[in-house]
Order: C-alpha cells, then structure tokens, then sequence
C-alpha cells in the first residue's frame, strides 16, 4: 500500500511502534486498528495494544491464521464486557494488564 485516502486515516510503515506511541500521546479519540491476524500479532509483540475486542463467530474452519502464532510471553487480559449478537456470535472486550513490550 502506497497511500491511504480514507478520512481520519494515516499510513505508518517504518518505525511502527514509535509513530503508535506518538499517536496515543496525542489528545483525541481512540485509535481502531481493523485487520487480519497479521497486523494483530505486529502489534500485540509491539506491545501496543490496551484493549483486544474479539468477536467469535459460531464456525469451526479446522485451519486456518492463529491470532495469537508466535506470542512467546503471557499477556495477562481483564474481561470488560461481552455482547451477545443474533447471529450468534459474541463480542469480548478484554483490557491488557501487561503493559510490556513482548519480546519476540
């Protein structure tokens, strides 16, 4: 990707854990991150996550990307809320307690 047009949207594809940290010091709302696996594991290793919304679908695939592959320590989570949806999945919010740069 060489450049983004949505609104409210920055590209960032060096030094991702600095420009995060600069952006979270910044006054405003939250920032979404919305992605794959991929992204997730580049950001929980980074340490840069505070709150995980999962949602888990009533499907079982049998394969598939892990969402938590190559994590090596434990990241402790604190269960915020959860939400029952007619489709039958289940939205879970969890806080990180580990505020740690996970080595990898």
């Amino acid at each position: 990707m060489k450049k983004v047009e949505w609104k409210n949207t920055r590209l960032v594809k060096e030094n991702i854990s600095e420009e995060i940290l600069k952006m979270k010091q910044q006054p405003g709302k939250n920032i979404v991150v919305v992605g794959g696996a991929g992204i997730a594991q580049t950001f929980m290793k980074l340490g840069l996550i505070d709150e995980y919304r999962i949602i888990v679908h009533p499907v079982i695939l049998g394969k598939g990307k892990s969402l938590f592959k190559d994590i090596k320590d434990r990241i402790n989570l604190k269960l915020l809320e959860t939400k029952k949806f007619n489709s039958g999945s289940v939205g879970l919010s969890y806080r990180s307690d580990t505020k740690e740069v996970i080595k990898a």
